[in-house]
């Protein structure tokens, strides 16, 4: 049924459960799973870079090597599982770049994870989860992270 399920990930503890449900989905269909991380540029684009003398040490490069990181983690855990993994960092805002990746790469069913938030933290900032639902035309699964005490 799926040939292509991508999960979008931050690597957080949010993304833990997300990445398991994704890989055992990508297992069951001999899927190939495509695993994305997307450099905020709000965040990046937030800093002066007055301090940093090197492009290469200011906060893009951080985001990014995050972001290897976290596709690095997902691919050895779905190589355990003989998942073809393929590996993706994308520049922009999240909920967009994750749906535009998602149609471009023609995805059959985007994963992600979410974790509980004070009521007063999603009206401020919002939920790439939540605008993701909205956008996306394929199917999305979220997987939440149960509250711990």
């Amino acid at each position: 049924m799926f040939e292509n399920i991508l999960l979008a990930t931050g690597g957080e503890t949010a993304s833990d459960r997300a990445t398991e449900h994704a890989i055992e989905l990508a297992a069951h269909h001999d899927a190939t799973l495509h695993v994305l991380y997307v450099v905020d540029s709000d965040v990046y684009d937030a800093y002066s870079g007055d301090e940093y003398v090197d492009g290469r040490e200011g906060p893009e490069h951080g985001l990014e090597e995050v972001g290897e990181e976290a596709i690095a983690s997902v691919s050895e855990r779905a190589a355990e599982r003989g998942v073809d993994v393929e590996g993706h960092i994308e520049h922009g805002q999240p909920p967009e770049t994750i749906v535009e990746f998602a149609r471009e790469a023609g995805v059959d069913l985007v994963v992600l994870g979410t974790r509980r938030r004070p009521d007063e933290y999603r009206s401020l900032l919002g939920s790439v989860t939540d605008r993701v639902l909205r956008l996306a035309e394929m199917p999305v699964t979220v997987v939440k992270t149960p509250i711990t005490s």
